[in-house]
């Protein structure tokens, strides 16, 4: 792959700039009021979070039975990210990552989370090379005593995801064409800025 060794450079100065760039909300997150429960923002931080990057199918069902808390939890929330087939045109997306630096900032990313929510357990799951339309992309799961904090720490921790995690995507068509690499959306940068305000 010709572009991937071109674009070696290129990813890791981007990679790089990402991660120089997420020092500054790390800080300013960790700082921020708890806003679920009325709970301390350190309430969960002795969690340590699960993260794995790899090129294998994900097992949602055994990701979440082993998050099921043997009874502490009140609630689980998942979020599964799937592979669209783009109205059949799509045979296939890459995902090229940084390796290291991708485990790292998902990593910090629960970690946060599980600061600033009263966390159980929390599982983030992300995977890279040819991905078919239809298989499971990224697998985020939090589990708490109540639902709020359950659904509020996983929408953080995606939206984080989305933004701070080096990851770089590109489509292959049925056609045969490829197109170029992606970076993240400017939608995608305004769903991670609203948690600077709450």
């Amino acid at each position: 792959m010709a572009d991937e060794a071109q674009g070696g450079g290129v990813h890791a100065d981007m990679a790089a700039g990402m991660y120089d760039r997420s020092q500054g909300h790390t800080s300013a997150l960790s700082e921020g009021a708890d806003i679920s429960n009325g709970s301390s923002p350190m309430s969960s931080k002795s969690i340590a979070p699960k993260v794995t990057v790899g090129e294998a199918r994900i097992d949602v069902a055994a990701e979440t039975e082993a998050l099921s808390g043997e009874g502490a939890a009140g609630a689980l929330v998942t979020f599964i990210g799937y592979c669209r087939d783009e109205e059949g045109r799509l045979s296939a997306l890459e995902l090229e990552h940084y390796p290291g630096m991708a485990e790292r900032e998902i990593r910090k990313i629960a970690e946060e989370a599980a600061e600033r929510w009263p966390l159980i357990a929390v599982r983030a799951a992300h995977r890279h090379g040819k991905i078919a339309p239809g298989e499971e992309i990224v697998f985020v799961a939090c589990s708490s005593r109540h639902r709020g904090a359950a659904f509020e720490a996983a929408s953080y921790i995606m939206d984080f995801m989305k933004t701070k995690a080096p990851f770089w995507k590109r489509e292959h068509l049925k056609d045969g064409s490829v197109g170029g690499w992606v970076e993240s959306k400017a939608t995608d940068e305004s769903a991670g800025d609203k948690w600077h305000r709450i």
